[in-house]
């Protein structure tokens, strides 16, 4: 733990008139208890600079509070830069807490910048918690490639075994990164249809998707070996 000297001394550097100073005052509060670093981490949060304000919404996501979670969806909800509002999404994703599911959904479907939605989907498989399915389903229609990646990792994240047919056409995307989160969510998702679409992957052009499919491919099998 830090002593009390050094918090005294990361709360100074956060009234630094250099950016440069209040980013490295808030790196320094990795190894702080959250009760402690939360307070100083809220003396940036209207930073001046985006990259301190980025930097501060995201530390409230490693730093759980009963404060975090109220500040972040306000942020998530009316913060007037997407790049805030897309932090928040991200910060709610680490926070583990179930509540977030409801405001990540919403900025799902309301939020008009594809980084944020985006976010929110990362997030919401890694709350994996079963209510987001059907977002994550409806995701998968996005016009940007980047919200289909993000939707189909998700639903491996949240092992949706009812998302296999939705995903599986996702397997001849021109996109290697697509097919690529396809394979590495399939290893989630067991039954046969899965394990012929990574037999499938694993003859795909591209090395990344081949690795990948195969390592899903052995996971699904060790998996039926421990059943």
């Amino acid at each position: 733990m830090m002593n009390s000297m050094s918090l005294d001394q990361i709360a100074a550097q956060l009234e630094s008139p250099h950016s440069k100073d209040r980013m490295l005052a808030l790196a320094h509060l990795r190894d702080v208890s959250p009760a402690e670093a939360v307070p100083l981490i809220l003396k940036v949060l209207d930073d001046e600079s985006l990259q301190v304000r980025s930097m501060a919404v995201f530390a409230l996501g490693l730093k759980p509070t009963e404060a975090c979670y109220p500040i972040l969806t306000k942020l998530l909800e009316a913060d007037p830069d997407y790049g805030i509002r897309a932090d928040a999404a991200g910060a709610l994703g680490y926070l583990g807490d179930p509540r977030a599911v409801e405001p990540l959904m919403r900025a799902f479907y309301e939020d008009t910048d594809w980084l944020v939605r985006f976010s929110a989907a990362v997030s919401l498989g890694n709350l994996q918690d079963q209510r987001a399915e059907a977002v994550l389903l409806n995701a998968l229609d996005s016009d940007e490639v980047v919200l289909q990646q993000a939707a189909i990792a998700a639903l491996g994240e949240l092992r949706a075994v009812n998302a296999v047919d939705a995903i599986l056409r996702f397997a001849q995307s021109p996109d290697w990164l697509v097919r690529q989160r396809l394979a590495e969510a399939l290893g989630n998702l067991p039954s046969p249809k899965s394990m012929s679409a990574l037999k499938y992957l694993e003859r795909d052009s591209h090395p990344q998707v081949a690795a990948a499919a195969a390592l899903s491919l052995q996971r699904l099998e060790e998996g039926k070996e421990s059943l």
